[in-house]
């Protein structure tokens, strides 16, 4: 797959990019703290932070992964209900819809398709990421008929195979795309690392993740200066030096966090070498 970010911070010279890193981590943390305690913007002397458009820190405190949480809470106790609202919270993924409806509508598909279409605001989906049809017994699903026709009649299928992965993320992405057949399996793994949020017994927060194409140009980056043999590899040590370079951190980071926050580091740098403009949905304006 050709990747369109390969070349991003190319020719950037970066002396330390473990200190960026959690330089980065510490001030958007503090944006977000200043932000939230009613401080008016721009809550950062720095230009990029100021013009550019990131995820937070900590990816619970994002808006689309807050409605995700709060709309699976109530079946948390229940594995299947879980696995279910999760699957369905990421193929939707439009923080207004989960925000107005309850995990109970997906047990009758007529009423949860009736509410997608005609009760939510519309598009009652985002179009953040990519959600293509997924295979099922001979049959496309579409997005909407995935949410209201798919995921009720598997998931047995999916129970089985997230407790076969024993508790690693990409083992049960890897068996459930083997039925699904989806070109891109971004969602599948999307409701996979909410489930380790929610039910760490299902799927390990420290199980190792794969690398996307926006983080890799960083994670390269932390790779080489560190002298690790790989992604996996350099995500480990990252974590252990958090303890060093920022040990007043709410919580440990997982290999999740490194590689998404590698991906924010990326976008950051990106900003700095000019190849990443200041433009259109990348630019950040306060309300």
């Amino acid at each position: 797959m050709d990747n369109p970010y390969q070349n991003s911070l190319a020719g950037l010279k970066i002396a330390d990019p473990v200190k960026a890193f959690f330089d980065w981590c510490i001030e958007r943390e503090a944006i977000r703290v200043r932000r939230e305690a009613g401080e008016p913007p721009p809550w950062t002397r720095d230009p990029v932070f100021q013009k550019g458009r990131f995820l937070n820190t900590f990816r619970e405190d994002d808006k689309g992964t807050k409605a995700v949480l709060r709309f699976a809470a109530p079946v948390r106790e229940s594995h299947p209900d879980l696995i279910h609202a999760l699957f369905f919270a990421r193929w939707c993924n439009q923080h207004a819809t989960l925000n107005a409806l309850s995990p109970s509508i997906l047990k009758t598909p007529d009423a949860l398709r009736h509410a997608l279409l005609h009760e939510v605001n519309q598009p009652w989906a985002s179009e953040v990421y990519p959600v293509v049809p997924a295979q099922w017994e001979g049959r496309a699903y579409e997005r909407l008929d995935a949410c209201a026709d798919l995921f009720p009649r598997c998931l047995g299928f999916l129970a089985d195979c997230i407790r076969g992965a024993r508790g690693n993320v990409m083992s049960a992405s890897e068996a459930i795309n083997a039925r699904f057949k989806m070109s891109n399996d971004f969602p599948i793994f999307m409701a996979l690392v909410d489930l380790a949020l929610l039910a760490p017994d299902l799927i390990g927060p420290d199980s190792p993740v794969p690398t996307g194409i926006g983080a890799e140009p960083f994670l390269d980056l932390l790779q080489g200066h560190l002298k690790c043999a790989n992604h996996q590899e350099t995500a480990e040590k990252m974590i252990r030096l958090q303890a060093t370079y920022w040990p007043e951190a709410r919580r440990k980071f997982t290999p999740i966090d490194i590689e998404y926050l590698s991906c924010e580091c990326r976008k950051y740098f990106s900003y700095i070498n000019g190849t990443k403009k200041f433009e259109g949905k990348n630019l950040f304006i306060p309300n």
